[in-house]
C-alpha cells in the first residue's frame, strides 16, 4: 500500500512539472492572421448564419417585449445592443467563415 502511494506521487509530481514546462509555450499566443478554409466557410454559411439570423429574430422581438421594463431600468441600449446588435452583426457584418480565432486584437475590440 506504502509503494502504491508513493508510485502515484511521483506521478502526480511528473504530470504537474510536465504541465508547468509547457504553460509558457501555451501562454504566448499570436495573432492569428490566416483567412478560413472552405471548411469553415461552408459551414458558416449552411449552419452558422442562419441560427444567427433567427437569433436576430428572436433578439428583436425579445427587445420589442423588454422594451417597457429596460426602459423603467434604464438600460434600453445595452438591451438592444445585446439581444439586436450583436446577432446582427454576427449574422451580416462578420466576414464568411470567421470566427474569434481569425481576428486580431484591433478587429476585436473594434479600433
Amino acid at each position: 500500500m506504502r509503494s502504491l502511494k508513493s508510485t502515484f506521487r511521483s506521478v502526480m509530481v511528473a504530470l504537474s512539472m510536465a504541465l508547468f514546462a509547457a504553460a509558457p509555450a501555451v501562454s504566448q499566443a499570436q495573432t492569428v492572421t490566416d483567412r478560413p478554409s472552405g471548411l469553415e466557410m461552408t459551414g458558416d454559411v449552411l449552419l452558422v448564419r442562419p441560427l444567427t439570423l433567427v437569433a436576430t429574430v428572436i433578439g428583436t422581438g425579445l427587445f420589442v417585449v423588454s422594451l417597457p421594463f429596460s426602459a423603467l431600468g434604464g438600460n434600453v441600449g445595452e438591451a438592444g445592443n445585446t439581444l439586436v446588435v450583436t446577432p446582427f452583426k454576427s449574422t451580416f457584418l462578420r466576414c464568411l467563415g470567421c470566427s474569434e480565432k481569425h481576428l486580431s486584437v484591433a478587429e476585436r475590440t473594434g479600433q
